[in-house]
């Protein structure tokens, strides 16, 4: 329709009817839902508009509708809000991979040929190790360069060195870089050719993480439109970073002091975002 609008980056781009329709759809709404929203977001748009105004709009009519919907699209907002440390952000891949079957670790120390390093997630699965670095952003349009997997390999090339010397019941495969944002072409160029696994929120194609999370039914406590910044924090700090772990753990809701009315509010929003098909 010829309309350009800003992203977060400052960059304009063509307005894309289409992605807008496919976040949408990602948050459970009926296709009349998405429609309507579609025409009402369609009709308020002028030249020069910000992504993040497109967002709220949208965010703000699916909330109308239903507050499930509305968690749901929020989604990469949501994994911003991991920050401002990215601890939270590596417990919460730890998790993605452990409903993945993975068996895994984090914060641990593996010694390298040359020196030990502190690696954010270590994963285990059918005889081999995985170990995956968290590179997580708590600002939009701020992407992951090719100093990032440069230097990554290097770390992940002196821990395979000592390890490869060794024996070991598990093989140690390729390194992971991990992003909550999105690679520079350089960066996956030479993420890519060196052999890491490259995994950001939306590559590689169709199994970037907004996919996985999407897969999985893995939404981040964060999602919630009815916890409060501070609410969210506290829960973090207590390990309780998926919604499906706040169903097991509700009782931390009454450490917060939160009624009882107000309790089970946010936990039907919560049990209502793990539905998952």
């Amino acid at each position: 329709m010829g309309m350009d609008v800003i992203k977060s980056s400052g960059e304009y781009v063509s307005f894309s009817l289409e992605k807008l329709r496919s976040s949408l759809n990602r948050s459970g709404a009926s296709k009349e839902i998405v429609s309507r929203i579609l025409n009402t977001v369609r009709d308020e748009l002028y030249q020069g508009i910000s992504t993040k105004e497109i967002y709220n709009r949208a965010y703000a009519l699916l909330k109308k509708e239903k507050r499930g919907y509305a968690s749901k699209y929020k989604l990469k907002k949501a994994i911003y809000e991991l920050g401002p440390t990215g601890f939270p952000f590596e417990k919460y891949i730890a998790a993605l991979l452990k409903y993945s079957g993975y068996k895994t670790e984090v914060g641990q120390i593996m010694q390298g040929d040359c020196v030990a390093h502190e690696v954010d997630v270590v994963a285990y699965k059918k005889g081999f190790t995985t170990i995956a670095e968290c590179k997580f952003h708590s600002e939009e349009g701020r992407n992951c360069n090719v100093k990032v997997p440069l230097y990554i390999a290097s770390r992940f090339e002196d821990i395979k060195r000592l390890w490869d010397s060794k024996s070991h019941e598990n093989v140690l495969t390729a390194g992971w870089v991990v992003t909550n944002t999105r690679f520079t072409k350089d960066a996956l160029q030479f993420g890519n050719c060196i052999g890491l696994y490259l995994l950001s929120w939306d590559y590689p194609l169709n199994d970037g993480l907004k996919d996985r999370i999407d897969r999985l039914g893995l939404y981040p406590v964060t999602v919630s439109t009815l916890l409060t910044k501070r609410e969210k924090q506290f829960l973090l700090t207590r390990d309780v970073v998926l919604c499906r772990d706040l169903i097991d753990d509700a009782f931390y809701l009454d450490h917060l002091g939160i009624s009882q009315i107000r309790k089970e509010k946010i936990l039907n929003e919560i049990k209502l975002i793990c539905i998952h098909d």
